[in-house]
């Protein structure tokens, strides 16, 4: 591969190489018990990933996934913070390196540790990373450590925590988000888009601010989410190919897949939120599109977009769930 940023396709490429020959029967097992723990109300104390057909399997399960999702994420920050580009970066429970990946993705060079208590993950994550053929993967570290409660991080520019909050018991993922608000200029936390998840989220969100970070995205602002709690949550979906290793190991049929998501960027240093953020995919009618916006000033609020809107409506035609409105060219 050529040493370019990580895209969802080189990565998927990575995962075919590494994973070309595991028994069928085993990942299919492997991948049903990491789905009922992924899935579970039970929080642990030891890694999911036990060994390394979990790891293989994990990786041709969520990796394409939370690539995605975290992609998304990064992709706000990046946008609400054109001019700042990290050169440090701590990834709190990697794994075997997806949001690393999009780390790489997004800006090119950040140093990067993953932390990871799973040894065969840390190990699984180190293969991939050097079949990329992209410097700031290979030369990635990769340490293993104890996730949630008395981790000690280093200050860094960019922590990252992607789907571990829900593995964890209330009081490590208090923990881990404040030595994660501690160590970053920029923190960006991404859990399911369930309504546990963005729970944790909110949770998590509240912490952030609490230690003096501002929110940068998804939410236009740093107060109180608007949205009632029990009511409704906030998440947002990003779409996911899938190669014939991923449509073999999670049994499917699609070429596709949506997932699902919930985030916080929050940052230390001054950014540009977007003014309203699109919370759920935008209905499109006969010469008109509506849309649900979380504001900055108003709220929750619905807006009806239609063709006497012009440039608007034809931006509106096009944009999608999770995207920041207006768009700059239509302001």
């Amino acid at each position: 591969m050529n040493a370019t940023l990580p895209t969802a396709q080189s990565l998927r490429a990575a995962l075919a190489g590494l994973l070309d020959g595991l028994p069928p029967k085993q990942a299919a097992q492997a991948v049903d018990r990491l789905i009922a723990s992924y899935r579970g109300e039970t929080p642990t104390n030891a890694p999911i990933l036990r060994d390394r057909s979990d790891v293989a399997a994990y990786a041709a399960y969520r990796m394409p996934a939370t690539f995605e999702a975290v992609r998304s994420a990064l992709d706000a920050l990046a946008e609400a913070a054109p001019d700042w580009t990290p050169a440090t970066h701590t990834d709190v429970g990697g794994g075997t390196g997806a949001a690393t990946w999009a780390v790489a993705g997004v800006w090119e060079g950040p140093a990067t540790t993953v932390l990871d208590w799973a040894e065969p993950a840390l190990a699984l994550g180190r293969e991939l990373a050097e079949a990329s053929g992209v410097p700031g993967l290979r030369d990635a570290r990769w340490e293993k450590a104890r996730i949630g409660a008395a981790l000690e991080l280093a200050p860094v520019d960019l922590v990252t925590v992607s789907y571990v909050l829900k593995e964890l018991t209330a009081g490590a993922r208090t923990e881990l988000v404040d030595a994660a608000a501690a160590a970053g200029q920029a923190v960006v936390i991404v859990e399911p888009g369930t309504p546990d998840g963005y729970a944790r989220i909110i949770e998590a969100r509240d912490r952030l601010i609490a230690a003096g970070l501002s929110v940068a995205a998804p939410c236009p602002h740093s107060d109180a989410c608007p949205i009632t709690p029990g009511a409704d949550w906030c998440h947002f979906s990003a779409r996911v190919s899938r190669s014939s290793l991923h449509r073999q190991v999670k049994g499917g049929s699609l070429s596709h897949e949506d997932e699902k998501f919930s985030y916080v960027v929050a940052t230390r240093f001054p950014t540009a939120p977007a003014p309203a953020r699109i919370t759920r995919r935008p209905q499109i009618r006969k010469g008109q599109v509506l849309l649900e916006l979380c504001t900055r000033d108003d709220g929750l609020a619905r807006t009806t977009v239609t063709k006497r809107h012009g440039e608007l409506y034809r931006a509106a035609r096009d944009v999608a769930w999770g995207a920041p409105w207006p768009p700059e060219s239509t302001d």
